[in-house]
């Protein structure tokens, strides 16, 4: 069955790219980096026990877990006080370690069907980014097709939560029937989506069940292309 959208939703991290390899290469390089630069932290902790730390400090600080950089920062602050470091060179230390994080965690390899997908799409409807992550969208290669992008970070919540929901259709002027919102969670994106009043997609490319404790998808694809046969045609539809 054809559905006809006014704007399309999209999550990032394993929907337009496999996210883990990302995530490791990253904190990799940063855990690199303060051997070469600050080795009195790493002397102390090793990568595991940092990431420890820092989700240990989202749950002392409950506004930190949905704005995954700002965690980050406030993580490489703690471990600079820890080694002794004065609270402005800890902070310009967090600031550096941030910025080779995210310099490697915006270095993803999409999927073959994105780039293709998303072009012939974007010709029709806005299509818009929604991550509970801090991707950025505009740093990966990606963000020429993108009208919006919203993190968890910036409305202050993340998905299942609807607020990413709320704000892009009010960015853009659309109800929550006319958006499609496709993402790989199925509790994440598509129960968020379903709930929300979204049409949700869920983008299964792994053939994963699906969890019996969650009202389904409205469609369930294995990949991008099949999107675009629930869609009209390009070239019968227009921008909103």
């Amino acid at each position: 069955m054809r559905v006809t959208p006014r704007a399309l939703s999209f999550d990032l991290d394993d929907t337009l790219w496999a996210c883990e390899e990302v995530i490791d290469r990253a904190e990799r390089a940063v855990y690199a980096w303060l051997v070469a630069r600050h080795p009195r932290i790493t002397d102390e902790y090793d990568r595991e026990a940092m990431r420890r730390l820092r989700w240990e400090l989202a749950g002392e600080r409950p506004h930190l877990a949905v704005d995954l950089t700002a965690l980050r920062r406030a993580s490489l602050e703690w471990h600079a006080r820890r080694a002794g470091y004065a609270d402005d060179a800890g902070q310009e230390l967090a600031q550096q370690g941030v910025a080779v994080f995210l310099a490697e965690r915006n270095r993803v390899s999409p999927y073959a069907d994105v780039r293709p997908v998303l072009e012939r799409l974007a010709r029709a409807y806005p299509l818009i980014a929604l991550t509970n992550g801090n991707a950025d969208v505009h740093a990966t290669g990606l963000g020429d097709l993108f009208s919006l992008s919203l993190s968890a970070g910036d409305v202050g919540a993340a998905k299942p939560d609807p607020a990413m929901f709320h704000a892009a259709c009010d960015a853009l002027s659309v109800r929550p029937g006319e958006l499609i919102h496709v993402g790989d969670d199925p509790l994440r994106d598509v129960h968020a989506a379903r709930r929300f009043g979204a049409r949700a997609v869920w983008l299964n490319r792994e053939a994963q069940p699906w969890p019996e404790d969650l009202s389904r998808a409205h469609h369930e694809l294995s990949t991008l292309h099949d999107l675009v046969a629930l869609l009209p045609s390009p070239s019968k539809t227009s921008q909103c």
